[in-house]
């Protein structure tokens, strides 16, 4: 059992990234899923590890680098909730105030 949560936002993130890896690198799609699941496996053991980012949404997410991905969680949560999974190169104030 994981002590950490998606969000269907988060869901729906996940699997846009699988997608687009399946079309651009097939081979990539099991280093980044694993590499997401064991950061927020250690997020959920260590909740504030993370950054707090003002300009891109309140103090009440962080933020954890993976690769090219930024999870967004709730580090005050139990199980701790993953809000978002997003690509550091998208629009990310426009994604998290949606």
């Amino acid at each position: 059992m994981s002590d950490f949560v998606l969000t269907p936002a988060a869901q729906a993130d996940v699997s846009r990234i699988i997608d687009f890896l399946e079309g651009d690198n097939p081979g990539a799609i099991l280093k980044v899923v694993d590499a997401l699941d064991e950061a927020m496996q250690l997020l959920a053991e260590n909740p504030m590890i993370g950054h707090i980012r003002r300009d891109l949404a309140g103090d009440d997410v962080r933020f954890w680098s993976v690769f090219k991905y930024l999870i967004v969680y709730h580090p005050e949560t139990k199980p701790l909730q993953v809000v978002r999974v997003l690509h550091g190169r998208r629009d990310l104030k426009a994604l998290l105030t949606e």
